[in-house]
């Protein structure tokens, strides 16, 4: 679905990114971990086409990204940030109908009847209680799944997610990574997640890319990524890893310094 190829960014001579290289398969649900600074969500901004690398080549779908239009990108994928939506005045269901704006004419009308699927979306989010409800009316929790839906309405084939849970406390974490990782594993959609949060990308990645300063450090499954030395490298603490008990993944614990 995605192939990186010597990708280079760099902001007023100082470098940003450095030779990245990697592929994403299709139907691959892909992390990109690093610590703050490393330049995960400027690599996402790259593949999303909101800003150009300096060198290096992205291909997405067997095309070259440079060569999309903004609208053919548009019904390809689809962004969820951290700050999905602003508080503004619009009700749930009218922030889900933007979600098809790629499809529509000059006049705002496709040719198919697209409520069912807004309804199905909406079923599976959670939000038809909320449908009438404007978005200053809802939590930072309802707020992200509105993002999310929003999102999934537009029929992605690749889904990116910045930093989807930082704002989000353990509970809405789980539901909305579940809710992802349920319409990933059912639609075949590839998702492309930064994430903060290691032990969430254990749990739900096929595979991590690792990112420091810029640098790619490695790519592979959580095994072969989420590990002790690996981790005390690039993040300047050295953790336990111990073994999920259901699911069989790396889970990291923290150790105190004092």
């Amino acid at each position: 679905m995605i192939h990186v190829r010597g990708l280079q960014k760099a902001y007023q001579g100082v470098s940003v990114l450095t030779e990245i290289d990697f592929d994403v398969k299709r139907g691959e649900f892909f992390g990109i971990i690093g610590p703050n600074g490393s330049g995960k969500s400027t690599l996402l901004k790259m593949i999303s086409s909101v800003i150009a690398p300096d060198a290096g080549e992205i291909t997405l779908a067997d095309k070259p990204l440079a060569r999309y239009t903004r609208k053919e990108l548009a019904r390809i994928l689809a962004v969820l940030e951290q700050e999905g939506l602003p508080p503004v005045g619009f009700r749930v269901r009218e922030v889900l109908e933007m979600g098809r704006f790629p499809y529509q004419n000059w006049l705002g009308e496709e040719k198919d009847d697209v409520t069912p699927l807004i309804e199905e979306i909406m079923q599976l989010l959670g939000l038809v209680p909320l449908a009438e409800r404007t978005l200053d009316q809802l939590s930072g929790g309802e707020k992200q799944r509105v993002a999310l839906g929003k999102a999934l309405v537009q029929k992605p084939q690749l889904l990116l997610l910045d930093e989807p849970t930082t704002y989000l406390d353990i509970g809405y974490q789980i539901q909305l990574m579940d809710i992802v990782r349920k319409w990933q594993k059912t639609t075949q959609v590839t998702v492309v997640a930064v994430l903060h949060d290691l032990n969430l990308a254990s749990l739900y990645c096929d595979r991590i890319l690792m990112l420091h300063k810029g640098v790619q450090i490695g790519v592979g499954t959580p095994q072969d990524m989420l590990q002790t030395d690996k981790i005390e490298a690039v993040y300047g603490t050295r953790p336990i890893v111990m073994e999920h008990p259901v699911h069989h993944l790396p889970q990291i614990m923290l150790q105190s310094r004092a």
